[in-house]
């Protein structure tokens, strides 16, 4: 049914009724908060998607007793795909809050100042770059468009006088283009409150004219048209010029606070149709890919192509094919597949695909060739990879040359920290066995050579895996084969990492880490040259580095790297490893686990009451604060969260507070010099015995004492030119700051200036024009990268911004339907008999229909085209058993507008039957109350 099951609801109404304060915002108890509605939302079309997919593909599907993201992961067979799915939910969350701290002021983003056409434009413009980029396979630019559309139809619910208009369904025309606003308020519209008695101050004739008006809202002047209403609340300043008072449903103690839970039920329920409208444009698959929920893990490769690199190319394409052959018929398939092949001077294209078998055939038509110079593209490539890849994806890389590229390092290292995405690189330049581009074969048999020399070539490599947590690999080509196992166990779902260690330069030194019971197959690596290292378990099991089958596990060496597998059935406890080693050395111990944790740093708004995400690196200045959430269930709690100096074992704990349902605030007051990891310990009640738990990130993060501030544009348009003001401040001494632009798509970033200067403590502006080519397909997206670098290069700070492609939209009219034929002969026993329907689909545009699906109904389906008078009509063939009689068709065409065909046997003559969304929230604190007295 997609209901909020009665464990939902009861959670909500003790939201509501804990005490009384902000609502509609994101940190509170008290209240229904934008992440709540966004997030129940987002459950239920969710829920309805993979349940129609089921019953689609004749599957059973049992809906989940406890509406939640780990019940609704397993009733949809895709357990692994939790985190992916908490992700996505955090994401868009995230960029909700988002636009109350960028967009405060502007009224459009709110419906504040009657500014209905402008709120109307921006959701409807907005949803179409989101199928846009669904279309072009951009989900993370598609999410967070959805996140900003998402706020400004929530915010009209609480903002408008919609409820107190008597309304108790959504207002469907504002996710309509073709639809008007229709009869907004043309004269004045309140009254002055009776002291702080707001009620009843909208005027008798608004209401009984249905005239739709809101709130006028300004932080920083008191003037408003007159007789018009005020938004109200703390920081409008208009609420003190007549009419006074406010008429905004924020939450219970707004001045229409009696009305707020109503608001929130209505914009819970509005904001799962427009994700309805959404799931129908784009498809049940596509919508449970642009909702994280298939994302398990990625296989990711980024290959050099140049003449030297036959031999690696053909392990890739062995490893290639045995990781997809033997996880094809397991049900562990990776869930996407990316390949980036780069040369001199090409690089791409991306390839991504969900199809192992494309996959399989685009590495395998891969030859080594060119290349000349020995310096290649490999950092242009990574560019391109970590911004076509999933957050937290594993990516590879294998070459045999040094980097050409290296001004891109600290482009490579912004992406790195934005996407939390690991790099793990197969070099095979070794010292001990270099040939280059002469293609000669050494003279002896290298393939047990133990290779004792980093080559110094690779150094920035070095730098870029240990940065990402991930592994920088020196083999010969004759040895590539034994290091690639690495990439069966990287690729795993549920990966969890609870230690991560960097030592340079090296030191002695002795680690602990906590293993707890849900955790499997844990794994050690570490790479380094000439080191030593002991390891002890828990129960005091002891082995040595020297020993490759003992009392704790099998070790297994290929160049500089080492891969320790446990063979003790119970890991539970702390674990030591003591290294000594006179070169640098990484650590890296994990395992497969569904309790896992989620982070970003954040800047919080002057009210305390929303936030931002940060798209660059946090100050230096001492405050530094995280939101955190934790993957595994409600039975799992954050007790602590610490940062972890990556060059040392120093733990900086943060204050932590849970500000919102599963939403927690970790705030520091100090933080580590240089690099360092965020690490959650835990508390797991589910556990008979001690269900103490600790995880750490495997990025490195860094603080900066610049900061780079500048505002991305709603969107690109192709054939434009996007003129981009940015600021670049300093906490600490002024001078000359560099300044560099680059992008993913390779596009002429003109204007930029080569550096600002800065005074002490100052700040300086900049702009820059980026031109977008006339035939940059809408939907795609441009990763802009800025970076400021303070003189000496020895502290650099950066904005990444994702911008969207939006062409624009011409037709905004949805397709239609007319009936050609019914043949039903349904007389007695319904399964011995069927029905046939033939309907003709159109588009206004006469470019035709795209895609027909069915929504509702068991039958099947056959469509063909054909050209009546120049224009393109759609035949829908459907047939159905008797006792299934009725069907809902849905029609989409180029631009993503959807059409829905419904037909019942009851109701003979097919019609257009909108999309209704479940309606039990619309009077959310009856029903709640109701439920509780059950």
């Amino acid at each position: 049914m997609g209901l909020l099951t009665r464990t939902s609801l009861c959670f909500v109404f003790m939201v509501l009724m804990q005490s009384r304060t902000v609502a509609f915002k994101f940190f509170s108890f008290k209240s229904v908060t934008h992440g709540e509605i966004t997030r129940f939302a987002i459950l239920n079309a969710t829920l309805q998607a993979c349940k129609e997919q089921a019953l689609q593909q004749g599957k059973d599907f049992v809906e989940p007793k406890t509406l939640t993201e780990e019940s609704l992961a397993a009733a949809c067979s895709s357990p692994d795909s939790v985190k992916g799915f908490e992700r996505t939910i955090s994401k868009i969350r995230n960029r909700n809050a988002w636009v109350d701290i960028y967009y405060v002021s502007e009224a459009k983003y709110h419906f504040d100042d009657e500014s209905f056409l402008n709120g109307r434009d921006l959701i409807t413009n907005g949803t179409s770059i989101v199928k846009a980029s669904v279309k072009q396979q951009n989900y993370e630019t598609a999410r967070e468009k959805l996140g900003e559309i998402l706020h400004t139809l929530q915010d009209f619910y609480s903002h408008s006088n919609w409820i107190e208009l008597g309304n108790t369904r959504p207002y469907s025309n504002l996710i309509k283009p073709n639809s008007k606003i229709e009869n907004i308020a043309d004269s004045e519209t309140c009254t002055s409150c009776v002291g702080i008695d707001c009620t009843n101050n909208i005027l008798e004739n608004i209401i009984t004219e249905k005239k739709l008006t809101s709130g006028y809202f300004n932080l920083f002047s008191s003037s408003k048209p007159k007789g018009k209403c005020s938004h109200g609340g703390f920081l409008d300043q208009t609420k003190d010029t007549d009419p006074k008072g406010g008429i905004n449903k924020d939450s219970t103690t707004s001045e229409h606070g009696n009305l707020h839970n109503q608001a929130a039920g209505i914009a819970i329920a509005a904001s799962k149709e427009l994700l309805e409208d959404i799931r129908a444009a784009i498809g049940d698959s596509e919508f449970l890919r642009l909702m994280g929920f298939t994302q398990k893990s990625v296989l990711c490769f980024v290959i050099d192509t140049t003449s030297s690199m036959s031999n690696d190319i053909a392990e890739v394409k062995k490893v290639t094919a045995s990781i997809i052959d033997s996880k094809l018929d397991s049900g562990n398939q990776p869930s996407e597949y990316i390949l980036v092949p780069f040369n001199d001077p090409d690089v791409g294209p991306l390839t991504r695909t969900t199809d192992p078998n494309t996959f399989k055939s685009k590495v395998n038509a891969l030859t080594a060739s060119g290349g000349g110079d020995i310096p290649e593209l490999c950092l242009t490539a990574l560019q391109l990879a970590l911004t076509g890849s999933p957050p937290q994806s594993e990516i590879f890389v294998f070459t045999d040359a040094n980097a050409k590229d290296t001004w891109l390092k600290s482009t490579v290292l912004a992406l790195i920290e934005r996407t939390k995405s690991s790099l793990n690189f197969m070099l095979t330049n070794a010292l001990s066995a270099r040939r280059r581009r002469s293609g000669e074969r050494p003279h002896t048999d290298q393939s047990n050579f133990s290779i004792r020399l980093s080559n110094p070539l690779n150094k920035i490599y070095h730098d870029l895996a240990q940065a990402s947590g991930g592994q920088a690999i020196e083999v010969t080509k004759e040895t590539l084969s034994q290091a690639t196992s690495i990439i069966g166990n990287t690729i795993a779902a549920s990966l969890v990492t609870v230690l991560q260690a960097v030592r340079n330069p090296p030191k002695a030194e002795t680690f602990s880490f906590l293993v707890d019971s849900s955790l499997q197959n844990l794994t050690i690596y570490i790479t380094g040259n000439s080191l030593f290292y002991n390891i002890t378990s828990p129960s005091g099991a002891s082995q040595s580095s020297d020993q490759t089958n003992g009392d704790v596990g099998i070790i297994q060496t290929v160049g500089n790297f080492q891969t320790v597998h446990s063979n003790i059935a119970d890991v539970g406890g702390v674990w030591l490893i003591s290294v000594n080693s006179e070169e640098l050395y990484t650590i890296k111990a994990f395992g497969k686990s569904p309790i896992d944790f989620l982070f970003d740093f954040v800047e919080l708004s002057d009210n305390y009451q929303s936030y931002a995400v940060l798209n660059s690196r946090p100050a230096a200045d001492g405050n530094l604060t995280l939101i955190v959430s934790v993957v595994g269930g409600d039975t799992v709690k954050p007790t602590e969260v610490a940062l972890i100096g990556a060059s040392n074992s120093n733990a900086y704990n943060g204050t932590l507070k849970e500000v919102a349902f599963a939403m927690f605030l970790a705030t520091f007051d100090s933080v580590p010099a240089g690099g360092f990891f965020v690490r959650v310990t835990g508390m797991n009640t589910s556990r008979a015995s001690n269900g103490l738990f600790q995880r750490r990130s495997s990025i490195q993060l860094q603080t900066s004492s610049i900061k780079v501030i500048t505002q991305a544009p709603e969107s690109l348009e192709p054939g434009k030119t996007l003129t981009l003001p940015f600021t670049v401040t300093t906490t600490g001494s002024g001078g000359n700051f560099s300044i560099s632009v680059s992008n993913d798509r390779i596009l002429t970033v003109i204007n930029v200036p080569a550096s600002l200067t800065l005074e002490d403590q100052g700040s300086a502006n900049g702009t820059i024009t980026l031109p977008v080519p006339g035939n940059t397909p809408s939907g795609s997206s441009v990763t802009l990268t800025i970076e400021a670098a303070a003189p000496g290069g020895k502290d650099f700070n950066y904005a990444v911004l994702r911008l969207a492609v939006a062409a624009p939209v011409t037709d905004i009219t949805p397709p239609v339907c007319e009936v050609v034929s019914i043949d039903a002969n349904c007389l007695g026993i319904c399964s011995l008999s069927s029905w046939e329907l033939l309907v003709n689909m159109s588009d206004s545009s006469g470019v035709g229909i795209q895609s027909v699906t069915i929504r509702q109904g068991v039958g099947s389906l056959n469509t063909s085209s054909v050209l009546d008078q120049g224009v393109n009509i759609t035949m829908a063939f459907y047939t159905a058993s008797c006792c299934f009689p009725l069907v809902e068709l849905v029609m989409v065409d180029a631009e993503g507008n959807v059409g829905l065909c419904y037909k019942s046997l009851v109701n003979n003559g097919a019609q257009h039957h909108p999309v209704l969304p479940n309606f039990i929230w619309l009077n959310l604190g009856i029903i709640l109350y109701q439920f509780m007295q059950l």
